[in-house]
């Protein structure tokens, strides 16, 4: 399996612009450029923002396949995930799940978040420190 986005810049770093387009359409010629990474730079995204919904998506996925294994199926698993930048790398990321599943205990929701956490895709492919929270609501 292969999956392409493909990037298109125009100018300096500080000024200039880009768009984004991804394999499935869902971002066709989306905005991204320094001041939409830094500061309040109208509507558009960046890189930084791109890898947290990844992250947030391959995580809530993982628990949610651990859980099927472990016999469960949660009615609801929320997850948003914040990458903490220290000069022009990537210092961290904090993922925070929130998940309604019927039946399961709060310890083994947890084990299983702290499991998916160092073992998502994304999670693998990062270099950085990780932690997670879980909240089982019952």
């Amino acid at each position: 399996m292969k999956r392409t986005a493909k990037a298109h810049w125009e100018g300096d770093l500080k000024e200039g612009k880009g768009e984004l387009t991804t394999q499935s359409g869902i971002l066709t010629k989306t905005n991204y450029s320094f001041k939409t990474r830094t500061t309040d730079g109208g509507v558009g995204t960046n890189p930084e923002e791109l890898l947290a919904a990844a992250h947030a998506g391959c995580f809530t996925m993982a628990v949610g396949a651990a859980l099927a294994q472990k016999g469960a199926k949660a009615t609801a698993l929320d997850t948003e995930a914040t990458i903490t930048m220290e000069g022009l790398g990537i210092a961290s990321v904090h993922l925070v799940i929130t998940g309604v599943v019927p039946g399961i205990e709060a310890a083994v929701f947890d084990a299983i978040t702290k499991d998916a956490e160092r073992n998502c895709i994304i999670s693998k492919a990062l270099n950085v420190p990780l932690r997670s929270e879980a909240h089982l609501v019952f």
